[in-house]
């Protein structure tokens, strides 16, 4: 017999009055949960599928409103008053945010945090009891020092602990539904597998129901039962995970499912023999060290890396947080000194270099940066925004007007845009402008660091397509910070491995990812989320048994 649902929605539509009329963000929206099940609701930003979730919590703006029906275990919740509402948040619905950093308060201790929403929900608990039951939490999302994580702020604790210490809070209370919101997406691929793992058994532990918010199709296939599309606030498809993973009816899931890189899908690349060229980035036995400051010693961030990348080649530049990956990149723009070694670009020094000769070189080096948002001047239209390193230079104001147009051509903008402030552009929108001012003087090298981490599968694989054919046609080098080994599988030529500071493994793209030799890199590709629940069944089991093997 099939349980009663845990969570039902009928018609729930959601509303924001803006400028004097009401305007649709979801329509029709209908689902339900049982305990113990996962349901995943994808789509793209924009799609009303977060909105969607925050209604049932009544957590929507004060422009916002909610119609059709919300029932936690046959209680309409849709109209129901601030009270009971006050009651349902935390405790029988709870929620795992996005971003951890944003969601905890930074001012008090993350034991702090639990044990007020422990003595918020059960006022009878007394402080002892609360902080017991807050260091057994943390003990069970598996913190490696609960004791430690219970004192620390959250800025002390890393991205990975910070989400294991949201979710303890979140479960604290034993809530009927979990509401995860893209709970992995600014996660290493270890990480989220570890995080998704822990949702999973928790999951199973509480018999609690799960509604998974995300747009990566691969920790949908990792992680849940049942799945529901949505674009432009509409459900275009819902079924089993399996069923629309295998046979999608609507043409928006077959697309989205295809934008998806999948690791191991994209083209063999053949070995191009570099002998006689000259790499446009080396570095030679090069060492960072952030300097001491006050009572925090010297801390070395990278040790004897070598490293060479030639025109017209992509190196994949991988590894978790941490690793030491992004330090390299600001020392390649000249953002970071280099303690000892030989960093050169086009074989001209950068260490040893006065201001002047130091801006002439940048000048040869482009940067995407990872969030286009906060990249961008506010106050600015974004064609001056790409203008701005012309200027700099010395540019002449009609030589500049023309290269503004033919950089937004070239990352297919209409040429109106220039006109936009960042705001009034889509995230896709704003990475292209990105990459528009990174290529406004030609370089010889574009340092890449994490550039699609925040974008929807298909817009990411829109601006990749798009790096890919200026890259081809323009043949600059080209590093590739990411930790997504299936987009660097996608775009690179050669991939190296950091971890601690230091290149584990390097070689052709093929070899690192098909024949690893370090168990590093054998655990970063077993850790990525294939979006086929098949065989991600299968590589989880396999992991699993590999991990009682080493045991």
């Amino acid at each position: 017999m099939e349980s009663k649902p845990i969570i039902e929605t009928n018609e729930l539509s959601i509303d924001f009055w803006v400028d004097g009329e009401w305007i649709m963000a979801a329509s029709g929206v209908n689902f339900k949960v049982r305990p113990g099940e996962v349901l995943a609701i994808v789509g793209e930003s924009g799609s009303g599928k977060s909105t969607s979730a925050m209604s049932l919590l009544g957590l929507l703006p004060v422009n916002g409103r909610a119609s059709g029906s919300v029932k936690l275990q046959g209680e309409e919740l849709i109209g129901a008053d601030k009270k009971r509402l006050r009651q349902v948040r935390g405790k029988e619905i709870a929620v795992i945010f996005q971003e951890p950093m944003t969601a905890l308060n930074p001012v008090y201790t993350v034991g702090f945090q639990i044990v007020e929403t422990l003595q918020v929900h059960h006022q009878s608990m007394t402080k002892a009891k609360a902080r017991e039951r807050a260091l057994e939490l943390l003990t069970m999302v598996e913190l490696p020092d609960p004791q430690k994580a219970f004192n620390s702020y959250p800025h002390e604790l890393s991205g990975g602990q910070r989400q294991r210490a949201m979710i303890a809070q979140s479960i604290s209370c034993d809530p009927l539904l979990l509401v995860a919101d893209e709970p992995t997406t600014a996660l290493d691929v270890t990480v989220q597998a570890e995080i998704l793992d822990l949702i999973r058994d928790l999951n199973k532990r509480l018999n609690s129901a799960v509604i998974l918010i995300t747009h990566d199709m691969g920790v949908v296939a990792d992680l849940s039962d049942h799945m529901i599309v949505m674009k432009d606030g509409i459900v275009v498809e819902s079924g089993s995970t399996k069923q629309v993973f295998n046979k999608p009816s609507h043409q928006y899931t077959k697309d989205l499912l295809a934008a998806v890189p999948h690791l191991g899908s994209a083209d063999l690349k053949p070995v191009i023999d570099r002998t006689g060229q000259r790499p446009t980035l080396s570095l030679k036995n090069v060492n960072i060290e952030y300097p001491k400051r006050g009572r925090v010693p010297a801390f070395k961030a990278a040790s004897d890396i070598n490293l060479e990348i030639y025109p017209g080649e992509v190196l994949g530049l991988v590894g978790e947080s941490g690793s030491g990956k992004t330090t390299i990149g600001r020392a390649v723009v000249g953002l970071l000194p280099i303690k000892s070694g030989d960093l050169t670009i086009n074989e001209k020094p950068l260490t040893g270099r006065k201001q002047k000769e130091l801006m002439a070189i940048r000048r040869e080096i482009g940067i995407v940066f990872q969030d286009p948002g906060s990249s961008l001047n506010p106050r600015w239209p974004v064609g001056q925004s790409i203008a701005e390193p012309l200027l700099l230079a010395g540019w002449s104001q009609k030589e500049l007007t023309d290269r503004v147009s033919e950089l937004l051509d070239m990352v297919e903008l209409p040429r109106s845009y220039r006109n936009r402030y960042p705001h009034e552009l889509s995230g896709g929108q704003r990475q292209r402008i990105g990459i528009a001012r990174a290529l406004a003087l030609s370089p010889k090298l574009l340092v890449a660091d994490e550039p699609t981490s925040a974008l929807d599968v298909s817009v990411q694989a829109r601006v990749l397509e798009l790096l890919q054919e200026i890259q081809k046609e323009q043949q600059f080098a080209t590093l590739f910070i990411s930790h997504d080994l299936a987009v660097v599988d996608l775009l690179s030529d050669r991939i190296a491995v950091m971890q601690h500071g230091v290149i584990v493994e390097q070689g052709p793209k093929d070899e690192i990812l098909r024949n690893p030799t370090q168990d590093y890199t054998k655990r970063l590709i077993a850790a990525v989320p294939v979006p086929d629940p098949e065989q991600q069944a299968k590589r989880r089991s396999d992991r699993s048994k590999n991990a009682l093997d080493a045991n």
